[in-house]
């Protein structure tokens, strides 16, 4: 599907629908007249299978306790073999509300109170509020930042492992907010350092049916030919690829019989073992026939970042752009511009945009801003013209 085709079919106004992006600004920024280029969520209908089997099971009117139906694990199985290389067995799979639900969950299960858990910065804040809010004890190695394109600092990541006795590793791929997708080297390194120190890995791999051009997303489990899947726990879902986060229902992956075994223990004790019925209805639909929407969506995202890159270097050629190898985010630097406290003055009060602030994914990343790309060309058109027309030049 091309990107005029998709956008025709649907492209959707959310404003007034009790939508959190639009209709939450008063509350989230203080200003309900910005323009909601902010978190992670789409201006796209789901495609017409998803509706449809949504709309039959509507229709069928009842909504009892429900399982995981058969269909469901081979629909899922099947989108991982065909998009990803990833051969999923039924038995390793486990269900969650959602993938932060499932990291307090990750981190409750497999550490106690006080142990160090480990992210990679700038990254995702629910992964450092996962750590905080349940008592353990944040360890951040930064990623290396050279131009706007970012590295894993495996010294210090190894350093930080030993002189912190990191027991948990909460791993971003594709990475947000700064849009790398790992390469083999890379997540290798990573992950034999972790199996190196005993380190175990929650691999986030939510925005992995996002990437663009070459780049290929690797599962962490498969990584090496699957060398280091007995050490690695995924969590995933269909919510971020097809715009589904308000069903609440993601994946999660446990090779590891003891590891599964004690994940089935803890679950179990805080009786949160159900699925959403409708949640489940609506991913097996978009994993059996989304695969023609995602490309059209792929094309408004590779088009609206194209937009965005080319206005900024011609008239703002100082403004440091991330490349973009993978999700629909954009990060980008504003400091040769404006000053880290200044940022939110200048993009809120004058551009009157919503926006995630670089300093919600890590302290060091203070004037940098995310850009939500997963949108009508026209919103991102306004939101980059605001930005260069009222960017101070220096």
């Amino acid at each position: 599907m091309n990107k005029e085709e998709f956008l025709e079919r649907y492209a959707i106004d959310r404003k007034g629908t009790n939508s959190l992006k639009w209709d939450k600004l008063e509350e989230r920024f203080g200003d309900a007249d910005l323009l909601a280029a902010w978190v992670a969520d789409m201006e796209f209908k789901a495609p017409e299978q998803v509706i449809e089997a949504l709309k039959e099971k509507v229709d069928f009117g009842v909504f009892g306790y429900t399982y995981a139906p058969e269909s469901y694990f081979e629909a899922f199985i099947n989108w991982e073999r065909e998009h990803h290389g990833y051969e999923v067995k039924e038995e390793w799979m486990r269900f969650s509300t959602g993938v932060v639900t499932a990291l307090y969950w990750f981190v409750n299960a497999f550490t106690k109170p006080q142990d160090a858990v480990m992210i990679l910065s700038p990254v995702y804040y629910p992964f450092a509020n996962a750590v905080k809010d349940t008592g353990r004890t944040l360890i951040s190695s930064e990623l290396i930042n050279t131009a706007g394109v970012y590295t894993i600092d495996f010294e210090d990541f190894e350093k930080q492992i030993l002189e912190n006795d990191v027991k948990l590793f909460i791993h971003c791929t594709p990475h947000n907010p700064v849009g790398r997708v790992w390469t083999a080297e890379e997540a290798e390194k990573l992950l034999s350092i972790c199996e190196k120190h005993d380190v175990l890995v929650v691999s986030d791999e939510i925005h992995h049916d996002m990437t663009f051009g070459d780049h290929t997303h690797i599962p962490s489990a498969i990584v090496a030919g699957g060398k280091y899947s007995e050490r690695v726990i995924t969590v995933t879902s269909a919510s971020k690829t097809f715009n589904l986060a308000g069903l609440l229902t993601s994946q999660i992956i446990i090779e590891n019989e003891a590891l599964l075994e004690r994940f089935d223990t803890f679950v179990n004790s805080v009786n949160q073992t159900e699925v959403n019925m409708l949640g489940m209805t609506a991913a097996e639909a978009a994993y059996n026939y989304g695969a023609d929407w995602l490309e059209g969506l792929r094309e408004v995202v590779k088009s609206n970042e194209r937009y965005a890159v080319e206005q900024f270097a011609e008239h703002a050629p100082k403004l440091i752009v991330t490349p973009l190898e993978g999700t629909y985010l954009l990060w980008i630097d504003l400091r040769a511009h404006i000053q880290p406290d200044s940022v939110k003055e200048f993009v809120q009060d004058t551009c009157k945009l919503a926006i995630d602030y670089g300093e919600w994914f890590g302290e060091n990343s203070k004037g940098f801003i995310r850009l939500n790309l997963g949108t009508e060309p026209n919103y991102i058109k306004q939101a980059v013209d605001r930005i260069i027309e009222h960017l101070p030049q220096s």
